[in-house]
């Protein structure tokens, strides 16, 4: 197993080379604390993350925990999927720690972080939740805009908000420009995107744009009510601005100097990657990706590719190339990941469009790869369906282990399951079960990750291991019952971070508002 020292990965992050760093802890402990500009990847996703995140295999990788035992399984899982050049870091987080190097806390840190930045620096202009109410209640010409993905739309918004997910603002430039009185207002769940959506539209030539200080949860501690499920559809820019934005575009690329990149040069990066990592990122919408797009491109829609950059681009010093209908979106993802300063930014010229007008396909659906082993790992699992399962249920001293996400166990689990994170599979499940001849019966939501649990407790010594084919889905589907809650836990409950907006915890939220503003200092 190689090592890495803390000055050797500060050396390591400091230079232009190709790298990644993991945080192979849950997703709770990496909010808590992290070494930054480090890409959380919790251990029971690896097989499901690392071809996407990393897929170049040669490239120096350095995982880290907190100084215990999860790295160095992380870093097998890594060498068996094919990786050759992992690394553990020396006493984990808190030898870096010891060693006085930096470190942050939350997540999606350095997009937030230049999120506030730009507010300070072009002073965003914003509106207080008490002045929108005014306006509102006043019957103000104004439209709100709401950045956040259409999911989290969904759940309740400012009332009356349309939603219009931030990288699709450039579409609706020229339509805004031909109501130079309508007050724009710009909001998102707490302010990064806000803020950058409202800038973008400032840097396209709008001047009545305002950010809604501090987003939903802003409005929320005003002590106003939100709109629950809205039943609308985000709307579609008007045909003629629609068509606008690709001269806007070409302007900013321009100015900017943002740089293109050809069809055949994207050929030749993906049959290239063993000498760098190219990450095609497409910034279109969810819908737009599953009608069709490039074999290999990420979907990451416009307004999450500048909020969440960590969670993509996981190997610094790596190529960018953002990927749009025509050019118009894909430019403006270019613009601000070229002022974040991450990597070597360029846009496909043509776009989707252009693709297939030079004779090229397109995949239809969703990215939805097997998570790398899982084929192997099927195999060699000893799977049962549900009503096989029954007889075997009788067994009293049968041990029933669910191993997914916690958010799912706590909606429905099988009847007298036990919630153990796979990341603490080696580590907790012996003090539970120390003999390893003992039934066990795997489960998660659809058997994938039961799968993978039930080959590390086979290397582990388990010889009597079951796993629940195709999970609680196939168990509901066969008619059997399910338990809701949080019953039984084997393992801290932190692999999941909910945003105050959805908890409601209004204390929460203030925390959080006021660790996003001091980012900026």
């Amino acid at each position: 197993m190689s090592s890495i020292t803390s000055r050797e990965l500060s050396e390591l992050m400091a230079s232009n080379s190709l790298y990644a760093v993991f945080d192979v802890r849950e997703r709770g402990e990496y909010n808590a604390r992290q070494i930054s500009f480090a890409t959380s990847l919790p251990r029971s996703q690896i097989e499901f993350r690392i071809d996407e995140l990393a897929p170049n295999r040669t490239i120096p990788l350095v995982v880290y925990d907190e100084g215990g035992r999860r790295a160095a399984l992380a870093a097998r899982t890594l060498s068996e999927l094919g990786y050759a050049n992992v690394a553990v870091l020396d006493g984990g987080l808190a030898g870096w720690e010891r060693d006085g190097r930096p470190t942050a806390t939350g997540v999606n840190v350095p997009s937030k972080a230049f999120g506030e930045k730009v507010q300070h620096e072009q002073a965003v202009p914003d509106i207080s939740p008490e002045d929108l109410k005014r306006l509102l209640d006043g019957n103000s010409d104004l439209v709100i805009f709401d950045v956040r993905t259409p999911e989290e739309y969904g759940r309740f918004c400012i009332p009356g908000g349309l939603n219009v997910p931030g990288g699709d603002l450039i579409l609706w430039a020229e339509a805004l420009k031909q109501k130079p009185e309508t007050k724009v207002i710009v909001n998102c769940a707490g302010r990064t995107r806000s803020i950058i959506g409202t800038a973008a539209l400032g840097r396209l030539g709008l001047t009545n744009v305002l950010e809604l200080r501090n987003g939903t949860m802003g409005w929320v501690l005003a002590g106003f009510e939100l709109e629950t499920k809205p039943v609308r559809r985000g709307p579609l820019a008007p045909a003629e601005s629609r068509a606008k934005a690709d001269e806007l575009a070409l302007r900013i690329a321009k100015e900017e100097q943002i740089r293109w990149i050809s069809t055949e040069e994207i050929i030749d990066a993906a049959t290239g990657n063993i000498q760098g990592v190219t990450y095609l990122i497409d910034v279109r919408s969810e819908d737009e990706y599953e009608t069709g797009h490039i074999a290999g491109s990420i979907a990451v829609p416009g307004g999450q590719a500048v909020q969440r950059a960590d969670d993509f681009i996981a190997v610094r010093n790596a190529r960018v190339v953002f990927v749009s209908e025509r050019f118009a979106r894909a430019v403006m993802a270019a613009y601000w990941y070229g002022r974040m300063g991450l990597g070597n930014v360029s846009v496909l010229q043509g776009g989707i469009q252009g693709w297939l007008e030079s004779g090229r396909g397109l995949v239809r659906g969703p990215n939805r790869k097997e998570p790398l082993g899982y084929d192997s790992g099927k195999k060699s699992a000893r799977l049962r369906t549900p009503p096989e399962l029954q007889s075997v249920l009788r067994d009293s001293t049968m041990t029933i282990l669910d191993v997914g996400a916690s958010s799912d166990y706590k909606t429905a689990h099988i009847p007298n399951a036990k919630w153990l994170s796979r990341g603490w599979l080696e580590e907790n499940l012996p003090h539970h079960v120390p003999k390893k001849d003992s039934p066990l019966l795997i489960t998660c939501p659809d058997g994938r990750q039961s799968v993978f649990a039930a080959r590390t407790l086979a290397s582990t010594g388990y010889t009597n291991v079951l796993v629940v084919d195709g999970g609680v889905r196939a168990w509901q589907a066969a008619g059997y019952p399910t338990e809701g809650g949080m019953t039984s836990c084997w393992s801290d409950v932190n692999d999941v971070v909910l945003s105050p907006s959805i908890t409601g915890d209004r204390q929460a939220m203030r925390r959080y508002l006021d660790w996003e503003v001091q980012l900026k200092q």
